[in-house]
């Protein structure tokens, strides 16, 4: 009978760990995009898009959720002379989730810059 609740337990925290490792690689995902989505609003090119959209998902390690995301696009925005409002960028950010969500649970069907290849089917 022991055994069979070590199981369980080993089980109940694979689980866990790979829903964590999923939330993150949506999440990370999501942020990529937004990235790059900001960053052609602020006018960017060449390497400048990909560093932006990679600051901007470092960004997202700051707290839990992603406020500190729209606090550091906003931030961009503002420095860069771009008035998109807070509620814009948050609505873009629920609209990439969705996104995000389907490609990494489908397997990245689009590559999102010259650091990723196409992955899946």
């Amino acid at each position: 009978m022991n055994d069979s609740f070590k199981k369980r337990g080993s089980s109940e925290e694979a689980k866990f760990k790979n829903d964590a490792e999923i939330r993150f690689k949506i999440d990370a995902r999501r942020d990529k995009m937004l990235g790059l989505w900001a960053a052609e609003k602020l006018g960017l090119s060449g390497d400048d898009i990909e560093i932006f959209a990679k600051k901007v998902v470092v960004s997202d390690l700051e707290e839990a959720g992603y406020e500190d995301v729209v606090r550091m696009v906003s931030q961009s925005f503002s420095d860069g002379g771009v008035d998109i409002d807070d509620d814009v960028i948050r609505a873009e950010i629920k609209r990439l989730q969705v996104i995000a969500e389907k490609e990494v649970t489908e397997g990245y069907p689009e590559p999102l810059g010259d650091d990723h290849g196409r992955v899946g089917g």
